[in-house]
Parts: structure tokens; sequence; C-alpha cells
């Protein structure tokens, strides 16, 4: 399984993933889940990825193949030439439907290779945006009253940002409360784990240059792991009793 986070605010994005997958509790493995593709001052893309490793991999490297390589002919066959974000999310979502179909018409069942991604980035001088694609090859844009999507193991670190995230966030508040949503999932769910590879990302810097790896041992993490659980005991304290 995996958990993955994506907060668009008008500052900007955060995105999140874990990098623990298995097939089994006597098999599990890290795999980076978390993808950019960059043209400095022109234009930016984060990927995570959850679900089947086989698609979610050959989605990525189709589409890194093309970027590296685009058809001069054909601008919309790359993430490099799409001229608006919301072309290059449709991009990725018929990169996954044709990978799927591939699998499928080899007789496999659709349902063991189903997979999703959260995309988002900028081009040019259009707002970043932030999408969420669907196995199928659909997907939907964050908005003001929808300003993060979770994929994977999603149902524990859900509550906080139900209650907290908003579009007025600060870069550093939002990193934080999405750290908070991967320690409340790590504590509940085994198929989720560290270390998790984090973007943060400036509204117009064109360039992904706050990259992160949080180890188990990282610091900070440690730090609000410990004040969270502590925070959330004295409150529990400070409620009154139910009066039976």
């Amino acid at each position: 399984m995996t958990y993955c986070v994506g907060l668009k605010l008008k500052r900007g994005l955060v995105m999140a993933a874990d990098t623990r997958t298995n097939a089994g509790l006597d098999n599990i493995s890290t795999f980076r889940k978390l993808q950019t593709f960059e043209v400095a001052g022109e234009r930016v893309f984060i990927m995570m990825s959850a679900g089947n490793l086989a698609v979610t991999q050959a989605v990525v490297a189709i589409l890194e193949e093309e970027f590296e390589h685009p058809d001069e002919d054909d601008e919309n066959s790359s993430l490099k030439t799409l001229p608006t974000m919301f072309q290059a999310a449709k991009l990725v979502g018929e990169t996954l439907k044709t990978v799927r179909q591939g699998h499928v018409d080899q007789g496999l069942s659709s349902d063991a290779f189903s997979a999703s991604f959260i995309f988002g980035g900028q081009i040019g001088t259009e707002v970043p945006r932030l999408y969420q694609i669907y196995s199928e090859g659909n997907f939907i844009e964050a908005k003001e009253d929808t300003p993060f999507f979770q994929i994977g193991e999603h149902k524990y670190g859900k509550p906080i940002l139900d209650r907290v995230a908003n579009q007025e966030m600060r870069l550093g508040e939002a990193a934080k409360l999405v750290l908070l949503s991967f320690d409340s999932t790590i504590r509940s769910n085994l198929s989720v784990g560290m270390p998790i590879d984090m973007v943060v990302y400036n509204t117009d810097n064109l360039s992904i240059d706050r990259v992160r790896r949080i180890e188990q041992d990282d610091p900070y993490f440690r730090s609000i792991s410990a004040k969270w659980s502590e925070a959330l005991r004295t409150a529990v304290e400070t409620i009154e009793e139910f009066d039976i």
C-alpha cells in the first residue's frame, strides 16, 4: 500500500509520498513514488503514484521518455511541450489508461492493475494546478473548497486535513500539516512507512529546488510526532467528561 498527499495553496504546492511497497508481510521494499519533471524557468511537474507498481512505473517511464525526446511535430505528446496544465493532466490520464488496457488485452483482470496519481505543477504564467487522476484515466482538479487530494491508504491521515487545511496556509505550515497526517497514518497502518519524499513549491518559482527525503530518525519529524501525541492527550484530558 502507499500514502500520498498533495495540497494546493495560494502560495504554491506541497506534495509528499511514502516509499513503502509490500507483497505480503515478508516482502516489503522501498520504491520512490514521487517524480518530478522540470524545464527551469518554464514549467515544473510533480507526480505521485499509488496502486500496481508495474503500471505506475510504466506510466512514469513513458512520460519520462517523451519528456526527454519529445515529438517535434506533435506538441501534445509530451509534458515538455504541452501548453497548459489541463492538457498535461489529460496526457497523464491517457498514458495510464493505455498502460492498463495493455494488460487487459493480455487477458488479465483490470482490477489487478488499478493505479492512481496526484499530478501538480505550473506552466509559464498559468497558476499552479493540482489534479487527482483515476485508474480509468479521468481526473478532477483541486479547487478552493477541496484544496487537497490523497491516494492510497488515506483514511487515517484525512481527519486532520479536513479540519485544518485551507488555501491561505503558509507553505511551511502546510508541510507541517502533511507530516502530521503521515504520522497518524504510519502509526495506524503498517503498509505505509518511512522514508517520506516531499516537494514544497512556491508559485511562479518555475524551479523545483525544495525536495527533501525524511528518514525515520529525522529530528523534526520525531519532534512534531511527540508534540502531536502530547497535544492530543492534553486535549482529551481538558475536555469535560461525559455525564453518565
